[in-house]
């Protein structure tokens, strides 16, 4: 078992049913039958009749799942200031990159394993990478943060954390490329009065598997807004948990994933409101298409949220949509809500998946707009709420380039 690092959960309660974990070592947190562990083995092999597995084809996971697999890879990361053609080195930017080792203190102040891939990427990396963010940068100047796979045929266990210290502000995008398999765990650590905005971007080869746990830990009056794009890869699993510090967090979550026949995305959410007065808004749309005669294209969005006894004037809201633009399309989607106090602002959730509709695409043709041309804007208009939402003008435009590439899969 590996050394962790000293950590607490949030002011959740605590259960330790793990007695093999050192004394002062974080403890596991109850939520239903959820609990964590940085210890591999606290966690049974899934066999795909659990919950949180349900959904997953594990035979497509390529051993990541019962530890079959070793890694013989290993990723690759840069660190610059500025996206595309604008970038620079980081000098004199108020933010440092260090690789560092498994006995890092910071390492574990985002949250802590809830699954036993994750659980097994914390325990099979060698290096970490750690960014700080230790002063107010320009909403001009974005931090890019590209993640690159360990190749073809290769395996590869990662682990990094981004920290914003006290009353920090970046613009980030973490950008995943490249080919082979990785198992991740990626921590967002922000400070008291922090402002982060991230865009976590997954256009990976079509060979590549990847299955990665977020730990968003909020601290006093900060303020995270999290965008997630999911574009190419195999199998993308993506498991986002929010973990509130201290009263005043305030959450985004958006997300955008378009899904070709054979792929599959999942998104599994926790949002853990745990102290008082914080908030969460939650929007993800997805779209889904087939090549006719080929593997159906799966999506799974699960949306958790729990209001827990002491989150009194919580204010939280989930939503999640879904187009499907071919017949040989599937997508899941389960939000829950579970609220252990009455004393709230507000909380709600809604799903919806379904076809073109009719009516808008009436709307369009009426007014002289060929079919395939209609179509194309009403999926433009589908995703156009969460685009706008990224504030990098480059990465705007090639998010809405690779979705037209999408759309001429099938003729859209």
């Amino acid at each position: 078992m590996s050394d962790a690092p000293t950590n607490t959960n949030g002011g959740a309660p605590v259960l330790d049913v793990d007695p093999g974990i050192p004394s002062g070592s974080p403890k596991l947190a109850p939520w239903e039958l959820r609990f964590t562990s940085y210890d591999v083995e606290a966690f049974e092999v899934p066999r795909g009749r659990e919950e949180q597995w349900r959904f997953t084809p594990l035979r497509r996971l390529r051993g990541l799942h019962d530890a079959s697999v070793t890694a013989d890879g290993r990723i690759d990361v840069s660190v610059v200031s500025g996206f595309g053609d604008a970038a620079a080195d980081l000098a004199g930017s108020g933010t440092r990159h260090e690789t560092v080792g498994r006995d890092d203190p910071r390492l574990g102040d985002g949250g802590i394993p809830a699954d036993r891939v994750a659980a097994q990427a914390w325990s099979s990396f060698t290096e970490a990478h750690v960014v700080t963010v230790n002063e107010a940068r320009s909403d001009d100047e974005p931090l890019t943060i590209t993640v690159g796979g360990p190749g073809a045929g290769a395996t590869a266990f990662a682990h990094m954390q981004l920290r914003l210290e006290h009353h920090a502000q970046a613009v980030v995008v973490l950008d995943h490329r490249g080919s082979g398999t990785v198992a991740a765990n990626t921590e967002f650590v922000v400070a008291d009065g922090a402002k982060l905005e991230v865009v976590e971007v997954h256009d990976w080869a079509d060979d590549a598997v990847y299955v990665g746990a977020q730990h968003l830990s909020v601290g006093r009056d900060a303020t995270i807004r999290h965008t997630s794009v999911t574009l190419g890869g195999d199998l993308v699993r993506l498991s986002p948990v929010i973990n509130y510090r201290a009263p005043g967090g305030d959450v985004e979550l958006d997300g955008l994933y378009f899904a070709d026949g054979g792929q599959h995305f999942e998104q599994r959410l926790l949002v853990d409101h745990s102290v008082p007065n914080c908030r969460s808004r939650v929007m993800y749309k997805g779209a889904l298409q087939g090549v006719e005669g080929g593997t159906a294209a799966h999506t799974v969005w699960i949306g958790d949220v729990l209001i827990r006894k002491a989150a009194e004037g919580t204010d939280t809201y989930e939503l999640n949509r879904n187009l499907l633009l071919t017949d040989n399309a599937r997508a899941d989607s389960v939000p829950n809500l579970e609220i252990e106090t009455g004393e709230i602002v507000g909380a709600g959730h809604a799903s919806a998946t379904g076809r073109f509709d009719d009516e808008q695409l009436f709307y369009l043709m009426a007014r002289g707009i060929p079919e395939a041309q209609a179509r194309r804007l009403v999926v433009r208009g589908f995703f156009g709420e969460v685009i706008q939402k990224v504030r990098v003008p480059a990465l705007r435009d090639r998010l809405e380039a690779a979705i037209e590439a999408e759309l001429e899969v099938v003729g859209v």
